[in-house]
């Protein structure tokens, strides 16, 4: 029982220096291209949730 808690503790100190390592390294154009997906995101929202409003006030005043 013991050897299986040393190596469940070995691998996951591995798992955490593998983690750290990766993880430290950035994507320059990273915040660029997420603020143009977000307002790309929202404009696709406030699109459809018109839409969606004006067909819903079509449907109500149709019925």
């Amino acid at each position: 029982m013991f050897w299986y808690a040393t190596i469940g503790i070995i691998v996951c100190v591995i798992a955490l220096v593998i983690t750290l390592s990766l993880g430290g390294k950035s994507d320059e154009g990273y915040y660029k291209s997420t603020k143009r997906n977000v307002t790309n995101l929202s404009l696709i929202y406030i699109v459809t949730i018109i839409g969606a409003f004006i067909a819903l006030g079509l449907f109500i005043y149709l019925l």
